[in-house]
């Protein structure tokens, strides 16, 4: 997989087959045709495929890109960290719920060393820790919270738990962590 591009003409293509994929990310894994995204987008098949070789890749990539963004904006923020802390966590909930390719990723994707998808993997770890960690200011606080969206996304694509119990949960959690370092 090819690093992102430096050109301002190439990372325009980049970015506009990254939003292509968003819509395709929503009806899951298997409906990320990179023939079809290619044409949507209006960029060479070619071109796609020297970017992100496989869907896998690709989607995982608009992934990293959505965690970035979420990154840049948390940290311009001026909230109240209680509030930006729910609110960046919220978030990564929910883009992994409503984009199942996102989630079938995540869930499919193994770590081996040396390839490309791990690298991605782990940037994409990184830079969700680094979200909610510029939000509460514990990374560890952050990794606790990663997994329990982790889980709390499993219970609800199970059916265990709705949406709103979901989201309810999160909140709590939140709070219940952002409290913790200050009892202690």
């Amino acid at each position: 997989m090819a690093p992102p591009p430096t050109l301002p003409r190439q990372r325009l293509r980049y970015v506009r087959i990254l939003d292509v994929a968003a819509g395709f990310a929503r009806k899951g894994l298997d409906s990320v045709v990179l023939s079809e995204v290619a044409a949507k987008a209006d960029v060479p098949l070619g071109t796609l495929y020297r970017y992100f070789p496989s869907s896998t890749q690709l989607v995982l990539a608009l992934y990293r890109k959505q965690l970035g963004e979420l990154l840049a904006g948390s940290s311009a923020e001026g909230k109240v960290a209680a509030q930006a802390l729910v609110g960046v966590v919220m978030e990564i909930f929910h883009m992994r719920l409503m984009q199942p390719a996102v989630e079938q990723c995540l869930n499919r994707a193994v770590y081996v060393k040396d390839t490309d998808t791990t690298r991605l993997l782990r940037e994409i770890d990184a830079t969700a820790e680094k979200a909610v960690t510029a939000a509460c200011g514990d990374a560890a606080v952050a990794r606790v919270l990663l997994l329990t969206v982790t889980g709390l996304v499993q219970a609800v694509r199970c059916r265990r738990l709705s949406l709103f119990e979901a989201e309810e949960d999160l909140k709590k959690a939140c709070s219940l962590l952002q409290r913790a370092p200050q009892a202690a």
